[in-house]
């Protein structure tokens, strides 16, 4: 048994440091594979998927912009389209830009938002009101059916 091991042992001490160069090279390795990783991940862009869509016009806007209904938009119809866009953005900021700087902010955006709510609700009460007409009427005409019979 070597010397520096026998000693080792008597005293408790720690083992003896490794003399072998397996860890240099493995930190040498792991540093050289992060570089090449790194490079490599850096130069290339995002792959773009290969089944990508075009994105085009939603049916809604196909429906009221394709004139000649061939299911795409020509330039006409995409001018005419963005002309309607333009001005109901320039609607919106004449009905809620207090401040008239061109832009909705926080405060005029809540304001938007509570007249959208406001509407949501009128939708819904006369969408309710409509309903309980027509069950009315159901009722109405089970009535007379019945005395009918």
């Amino acid at each position: 048994m070597p010397r520096r091991l026998r000693a080792w042992r008597v005293a408790g001490n720690l083992p003896p440091p490794m003399n072998s160069k397996l860890p240099r090279y493995l930190a040498a390795a792991c540093a050289t594979l992060a570089f090449v990783c790194t490079v490599s991940f850096a130069d290339d862009p995002k792959p773009e998927k290969e089944h990508t869509k075009e994105k085009g016009p939603s049916k809604a806007a196909l429906e009221k912009y394709d004139a000649n209904k061939d299911g795409k938009l020509d330039d006409a119809e995409t001018v005419k389209m963005n002309a309607d866009k333009e001005a109901a953005k320039q609607a919106r900021l004449a009905k809620y830009d207090a401040n008239h700087d061109g832009k909705v902010d926080k405060d005029e955006k809540a304001v938007e938002d509570a007249d959208k709510e406001k509407a949501k609700a009128e939708k819904e009460k006369a969408k309710a009101e409509k309903q309980a007409a027509k069950e009315a009427k159901k009722a109405e005409a089970a009535k007379s059916a019945e005395k009918q019979h």
